[in-house]
């Protein structure tokens, strides 16, 4: 399954907001049990979720509310009885998947490697784990270990980087942090490159402006996908330099990608056009 750019999180006890969440086009769309929802809320939650399932042409998932609450194995049951996929936050343990598996077969699942312990066995975490994406969730990771969120987010770069690493090695897609300041655009827009810079397929939204952005930032730009063109045919013509930059297999490997990612990201598009979302 294509990794999404976009993962837009919506809270799961507002049917209005779940109803309007395909409207932005994300690539896949989170129904939120779990953060977006207060203690007391959680039941009523769970049932305005999923009787209010969107029916999009964006991957549809559930976010569950971790396994050690109280709320976990009832969430799970109700998906289970839906045809959503499941976002499974604060993964910590391969148990944890093995169980959520047994209850709902096949379907797609993303996992959050979001707190020290997560971090620190990323690598076990999503070593032969069989799920779409992972994500790197900054807010909480920062907290589990009593740091201090800044801008620059040099207090999360090794964490960042661990959860690429492992879901690299694991060959499974890597989805950024949040950008919890909805209103800086500017902002979303320079955090996300760096995502992108550093590898990352796509990127945390929690408000449907982000989710257009993230689709810019992820998705290669004309020139990008004229220059990795240009890369190939100098590849198969044996020629050595492209615009005054040498090219060798590394260039020809990252050139493929490129074409990759935009062949991706015009499915996506025809895939909209064409079918639900139309």
């Amino acid at each position: 399954m294509t990794v999404p750019r976009s993962l837009l999180f919506v809270p799961g006890g507002r049917a209005d907001m779940i109803a309007k969440a395909p409207r932005s086009s994300p690539d896949a769309i989170a129904v939120d049990l779990e953060d977006a929802v207060a203690a007391d809320d959680k039941v009523a939650a769970r049932r305005t979720a999923t009787e209010n399932l969107p029916d999009a042409g964006s991957l549809v998932l559930v976010r569950v509310n971790p396994p050690a609450t109280p709320w976990h194995d009832d969430d799970v049951e109700a998906v289970a009885a839906t045809a959503a996929g499941v976002v499974l936050p604060k993964y910590e343990d391969p148990a944890q998947l093995r169980d959520l598996r047994a209850r709902i077969g096949d379907r797609p699942v993303v996992v959050g490697i979001e707190t020290a312990r997560g971090v620190a066995r990323a690598r076990d975490l999503l070593d032969g784990a069989d799920v779409t994406a992972a994500y790197f969730g900054a807010e909480d990771y920062i907290a589990s270990i009593g740091g201090r969120r800044t801008p620059s987010s040099h207090e999360v770069l090794f964490a960042r980087s661990e959860v690429l690493l492992a879901a690299r090695l694991a060959g499974v897609g890597a989805l950024d942090q949040a950008v919890v300041n909805v209103r800086d655009t500017d902002f979303f827009r320079r955090d996300a490159g760096e995502g992108r810079d550093l590898g990352y397929d796509g990127k945390i939204c929690i408000h449907p402006t982000q989710v257009t952005l993230a689709h810019e930032v992820f998705t290669p730009s004309e020139e990008e996908v004229a220059h990795a063109r240009d890369v190939v045919e100098a590849g198969r013509a044996g020629v050595g330099v492209v615009n005054g930059e040498m090219v060798d297999d590394v260039h020809l490997r990252m050139a493929a990608a490129t074409l990759q990612r935009a062949g991706d990201a015009a499915e996506r598009s025809s895939t909209r056009v064409d079918g639900a979302e139309a």
